[in-house]
């Protein structure tokens, strides 16, 4: 006679599933009929498993995949976290009409475009994987070391160097502290026309479980389409994009807030 608990193993075959596709998504009703079981039950088993964190919503036309909470506890490969990162990439680029690309940084303190996504419509600025940036290219650099000890970021600038590329490089360590709340507060990065005259970005950190930034998403245009009057907008959606990559791959977004906030949850790890 068995002893199953038909919820406990219809959550299994769902997890057993969905994570099949992973990182892609399944709907309900596949889950539902392939597997047999009352939508009901498996909406229901679906919301459990996503206040575990072992099942994530990817949105009604997207299904479920495997939630950060599982993900954390069994790991996830490289070849899973690009295919997120590549996917998430893919959809922003088609809303902006910009470049969309991650980078990790490299043995030489700067970074190197692990994958790239390409509206290609119009002129455009592109940018290829294999390509590399700089220590101090401002938008990278601005969300990668936000959320890093700031005396050991200013050590590192000593060594690296802070070019005043345009006239509106921000080089001024004060000042740069004061940027690096704001990046904390709001979640990316912006580098209007401060890189290069002709062109602006905006960036945002992806995180591990331990909320460190291990990839960077940035977008790249003129600085005539890159502006003032809708860099808030594209930060937000980069923003966005970054967090639910973070979630996908099992890491955890630090909480957005002021430096104190920060500051002290860094003490904390």
């Amino acid at each position: 006679m068995s002893n199953d608990v038909p919820a406990v193993n219809a959550a299994i075959r769902i997890l057993e599933r969905i994570a099949v596709e992973a990182p892609a998504g399944v709907s309900p009703g596949v889950l539902a009929g392939e597997l047999r079981l009352n939508r009901s039950t498996c909406y229901n088993i679906l919301a459990t498993l996503q206040r575990a964190g072992w099942a994530s919503n990817l949105g009604s036309r997207n299904g479920w995949t495997l939630g950060p909470g599982l993900l954390a506890l069994t790991g996830v490969s490289q070849e899973s976290i690009h295919a997120v990162v590549q996917e998430e990439i893919d959809a922003l680029s088609r809303q902006l009409g910009f470049v969309v690309f991650a980078a990790q940084q490299d043995g030489s303190g700067g970074y190197t475009v692990i994958a790239a996504a390409d509206p290609r419509r119009g002129v455009r600025v592109t940018v290829d994987v294999g390509d590399r940036f700089p220590f101090s290219a401002p938008a990278l650099m601005h969300a990668f070391y936000a959320y890093r000890d700031f005396d050991d970021f200013a050590a590192l600038t000593r060594t690296q160097g802070l070019p005043q590329y345009t006239e509106h490089t921000i080089v001024d360590l004060p000042d740069l502290r004061e940027l690096f709340d704001q990046v904390r507060a709001s979640g990316y990065s912006r580098s209007i026309q401060q890189y290069n005259l002709a062109q602006s970005g905006v960036a945002a950190a992806v995180f591990d479980r331990l909320e460190h930034p291990t990839l960077v998403l940035a977008t790249l245009a003129f600085s005539s389409e890159l502006t003032e009057a809708n860099v808030a907008d594209v930060g937000a959606m980069m923003a966005d994009t970054a967090e639910r990559i973070t979630g996908r791959t099992g890491g955890i977004a630090p909480t957005r807030g002021s430096a104190v906030e920060a500051a002290s949850a860094q003490e904390t790890a």
